[in-house]
């Protein structure tokens, strides 16, 4: 007969134990670390013995812990490999389950998708957007397109696109009230913001591009923050102000004149985009299909920006 286990608890001891550290945990989890720290209280207490040694940088299992916490992710990892066959199963072999956030799909992804289907008209893509920062389970999707460092433990991770970092505008900013000539000139403009951004040290902002191109910053007019890139990027292309361009983001506007870059000082990222996906699935035809496809995909329009960018440059 099966206890009433307290599996939320179950669970979120496990990750403690497996990190040593409860604000690790907290992030698997997508919980607060206040949240994880209730459910091993409360597992501890059920159980009447220590689970865990609290210390002020690691956060150990007793060996009761050490014991309890392997058994949870045995048990676990069975379950889930029953989930992923029966997920499996019924999900068609021929559609392809695609992770990534939502600013990425909607102005680079869903544009280019068209070429996929020609290229292959046998399978289909299906886009699930995350914010998440993890790798990618199976069963939640075939692969990820991350952005960040390319830290992703466990995982196979390929290069997909190095980002590059540029002001870019609308080029009605160039003749307005205030012409937009230098980069004191951005005092009189509004300085547009992407909040979303990976825990990392380094993030693609405004003082980061002035810092690498040696560029000192000027108090700007106002300051017009967003929490999805798409929305950063519509804003600029609409006039409103200048915004930090990321090169796989803006590329497409560049390309076609919605934007422009009114300096030519470009910095090299601290964050770039990348494919994850799980190990054991390199070979699958396709995820195969798919990553040579997305990788040559991405080259060329690597290509295409720099043309744009030596052009504008020349002019």
């Amino acid at each position: 007969m099966l206890l009433n286990l307290p599996f939320a608890a179950l669970r979120a001891f496990e990750a403690v134990a497996r990190h040593g550290s409860f604000s690790e945990a907290a992030d698997e989890l997508g919980v607060g670390q206040s949240a994880v720290s209730q459910h091993v209280k409360a597992l501890e207490e059920w159980l009447g013995h220590d689970l865990i040694t609290r210390g002020p940088k690691r956060s150990l299992p007793t060996r009761d812990g050490a014991r309890l916490a392997l058994s949870i992710a045995d048990g676990l990892g069975q379950i889930s490999e029953v989930c992923e066959d029966i997920r499996d199963k019924r999900r068609d072999d021929k559609t392809i389950v695609i992770s990534c956030h939502p600013g990425f799909a909607f102005i680079w992804l869903f544009p280019r998708l068209m070429s996929f289907d020609r290229a292959h008209p046998d399978f289909a893509i299906s886009i699930t957007t995350d914010t998440g920062l993890r790798g990618v389970a199976r069963a939640e999707a075939d692969i990820a397109i991350r952005y960040g460092t390319g830290d992703f433990p466990g995982y196979g991770v390929v290069p997909l696109i190095r980002e590059t970092l540029s002001p870019v505008c609308a080029p009605s900013l160039l003749n307005g009230a205030k012409p937009l000539r230098s980069i004191t000139d951005l005092a009189f403009h509004t300085q547009i913001r992407d909040e979303f951004a990976p825990t990392t040290t380094e993030l693609p902002t405004w003082e980061y591009w002035a810092r690498e191109t040696g560029h000192s910053l000027p108090t700007p007019a106002r300051i017009r923050s967003f929490g999805q890139s798409n929305m950063v990027v519509q804003s600029a292309i609409q006039g409103d102000g200048v915004a930090m361009g990321r090169s796989p983001l803006v590329m497409d506007a560049l390309r076609d004149g919605r934007l422009i870059q009114p300096f030519p000082q470009t910095a090299a990222s601290p964050l770039n985009y990348w494919l994850v996906y799980p190990e054991d699935q390199r070979r699958a035809r396709k995820i195969a299909l798919f990553l040579d496809w997305i990788i040559t995909e991405a080259k060329e329009q690597a290509q295409h920006h720099a043309h744009v960018q030596t052009a504008s440059g020349s002019d």
